[in-house]
């Protein structure tokens, strides 16, 4: 009885898993009111009835898509296990680790920009999400304390601006990846041209931070 009652919620488990990870795919590529919540169940291999059943309606499904969308990188940050290391190496590794996360999870950047034309809707009232973006906030003030301890960094320097401003400059770039290879009729994300991104990114910041960067 017991291994039976272990089965069914290894079972539901696995589809929740699967509804979550169709969804995030629905909504990434159409956007909260043009996903079809069939299109989802049929992604899942599941049906519209267990999709309710586990979640509720749509903008609840959505609410949950974000929710594990936000904790799994601010998870993976925390992973880097970077108190353990030297500030400047820390703040690099963190630089690149944002940069590679985008380009490896197109749907976080497509799934925020959704939420953001909602006005943060779905996400107010998760404070799990507030919780763990302290985290990460300390985890920057940490090095940014350690830096200035060391003679590396500056002091003065608002950790909370800093994580923006390293989302930000690999963020804006691929979200205008299109029009910017118009305009500047270059291919920006030809492989060359990311390496020099990425490059330029770590060098920005790491000069936004240097002793010698203080006016």
């Amino acid at each position: 009885m017991a291994e039976a009652t272990k089965k069914r919620k290894r079972d539901a488990e696995a589809t929740r898993a699967r509804i979550l990870l169709a969804a995030k795919k629905e909504f990434a590529k159409s956007g909260l009111g043009g996903a079809r919540v069939d299109e989802i169940a049929e992604r899942a291999n599941a049906n519209k009835r267990m999709i309710y059943h586990y979640f509720g309606g749509k903008e609840d499904l959505f609410r949950a898509v974000l929710e594990e969308a936000y904790l799994d990188i601010r998870d993976a940050e925390q992973r880097l296990k970077l108190d353990d290391m030297p500030p400047r190496e820390a703040l690099e590794k963190l630089v690149r680790f944002t940069w590679s996360y985008y380009l490896k999870n197109p749907e976080f950047i497509t799934l925020v920009n959704s939420e953001n034309l909602h006005r943060a809707k779905h996400i107010k009232g998760l404070d799990t999400l507030r919780e763990t973006t302290r985290g990460l906030v300390d985890m920057v003030s940490s090095i940014l304390k350690r830096g200035e301890d060391s003679g590396d960094f500056r002091a003065g320097i608002d950790a909370t601006q800093l994580n923006i401003t390293i989302a930000a400059i690999g963020y804006y770039y691929l979200t205008n990846r299109f029009t910017g290879s118009f305009l500047f009729n270059r291919d920006l994300m030809e492989d060359t041209a990311l390496k020099d991104r990425i490059d330029f990114n770590v060098d920005t910041i790491m000069r936004l931070v240097a002793v010698d960067a203080a006016p």
